[in-house]
C-alpha cells in the first residue's frame, strides 16, 4: 500500500531540513512551523520510488533529506500529476505543478540537478486544501482532481 516513507521540515529560510514523524498540515497556508508558507508551493513531495531510481542513475546513495522537500511517499508515481489530489493521513493537497531542481542540488551530490530533471525527478508542489496531521506510514492516495 503508498504510504508517506518520510517528513522534514524546515524550520528556517536556507537552513537544515529537519526529519520529523508528524507535520501538521493547515488550508491554506501550508506546513505548521515551516518557513516557507502561503502561495502555490506551501508543501513539496518527492517519490521513494523515483529517488531510488535517481540513485542508481548516480550509482551514489544520496541522502533523500538533501532534495529539500518536505514529504517523500513510497508506492505512487507522481509523474503528469499536476491537477490532481493528493490524500495522505487527514490531508488532502492540490499539487499544482512539478518541482524543477535547481542548482543547489549538484551542491549537494555532482550531477543530482541532472538526474532530478526528467520524469518529475524533482517531485511535486502544492496547496494544503484539508488541514490535519500527516505521520510517517500514513496511507498515501492520488486522487482525481478536486
Amino acid at each position: 500500500m503508498p504510504n508517506v516513507s518520510a517528513l522534514w521540515l524546515k524550520p528556517a529560510h536556507n537552513g537544515a531540513m529537519k526529519p520529523i514523524d508528524t507535520l501538521t498540515l493547515l488550508e491554506g497556508t501550508g506546513i505548521e512551523g515551516n518557513a516557507d508558507q502561503g502561495g502555490w508551493r506551501q508543501v513539496t513531495i518527492i517519490s521513494e520510488d523515483r529517488w531510488s531510481q535517481v540513485n542508481a542513475d548516480l550509482d551514489a546513495t544520496v541522502d533523500p533529506q538533501l532534495r529539500r522537500a518536505n514529504i517523500m511517499v513510497a508506492g505512487l508515481d507522481l509523474a503528469e500529476s499536476r491537477g490532481r489530489v493528493l490524500e495522505l493521513g487527514e490531508c488532502l493537497i492540490e499539487i499544482r505543478g512539478e518541482t524543477r531542481p535547481c542548482r543547489l542540488m549538484d551542491e549537494q551530490h555532482s550531477g543530482l540537478r541532472d538526474a532530478l530533471s526528467s520524469n518529475w525527478g524533482g517531485g511535486v508542489f502544492g496547496v494544503v486544501t484539508r488541514s490535519g496531521t500527516v505521520s510517517v506510514n500514513d496511507e498515501a492516495r492520488l486522487l482525481q482532481g478536486g
